[in-house]
C-alpha cells in the first residue's frame, strides 16, 4: 500500500470538521494572528491546550516572544475575520479588518463567542508546523447559543440545528 499524495491527504482529511480559531499574539510592532482549525484541549488538570502553527508562522514568533497567547474562537459570521487571518496580508491590515481589544496581554477578536488566553508551555517541532502548548490563564464565553464556523470539505460553514 503506497502513502497518499499530497492532494489526496488533504481530500481525506477535509472530510473532518474542524473548529475555527484565530491564534494571537502582541509582538514588539503590535498584534499578530493567524487562522488556525488545528486546535484542541489538551488537558484538564493542568488546563491546558494545544495549537499548531506553521514554522514560518509571523504569528509563532510573535507567541514566541510574549510567552503567551490568545484563542479567539470564530462564530458563524465571522468568515471574513477567518479568511483575512488565514491570509499573508500584514498584520496591521488583518488587525484593522476586526474589532479586536487586547486583554491580560493578547488580542481578543471581538464578537468571537469564546476565547482563551494561555501562557506559551512547549513548543514541539512536527513536520511543517510547530505544535505550541498552553497553560489556561482564563476563558469566557457567550451563554446565548452561539453558533461556531467550522472548516469541513474545503469550506467554511456554520453548524446546523440538532436534529
Amino acid at each position: 500500500m503506497c502513502p497518499p499524495d499530497e492532494k489526496e491527504f488533504r481530500q481525506a482529511i477535509g472530510l473532518m470538521p474542524t473548529g475555527v480559531t484565530v491564534v494571537g499574539a502582541l509582538g514588539p510592532e503590535g498584534p499578530t494572528g493567524a487562522t488556525a482549525s488545528a486546535v484542541c484541549s489538551l488537558s484538564l488538570d493542568p488546563m491546558m491546550m494545544l495549537v499548531c502553527l506553521d514554522q514560518g508562522s509571523r504569528t509563532l514568533r510573535a507567541v514566541q516572544g510574549a510567552d503567551r497567547f490568545s484563542i479567539s474562537v470564530l462564530g458563524h459570521d465571522q468568515r471574513d475575520a477567518a479568511e483575512v487571518f488565514a491570509s499573508k496580508v500584514d498584520q496591521e491590515s488583518k488587525w484593522g479588518s476586526v474589532s479586536w481589544r487586547e486583554h491580560s496581554g493578547v488580542p481578543l477578536v471581538g464578537g468571537s463567542p469564546a476565547w482563551i488566553v494561555c501562557s506559551l508551555r512547549d513548543l514541539i517541532a512536527a513536520g511543517d508546523h510547530v505544535i505550541v502548548t498552553g497553560e489556561v490563564l482564563e476563558a469566557d464565553f457567550e451563554s446565548d447559543g452561539a453558533v461556531p464556523l467550522v472548516y469541513h470539505g474545503g469550506l467554511f460553514r456554520a453548524l446546523g440545528p440538532d436534529s
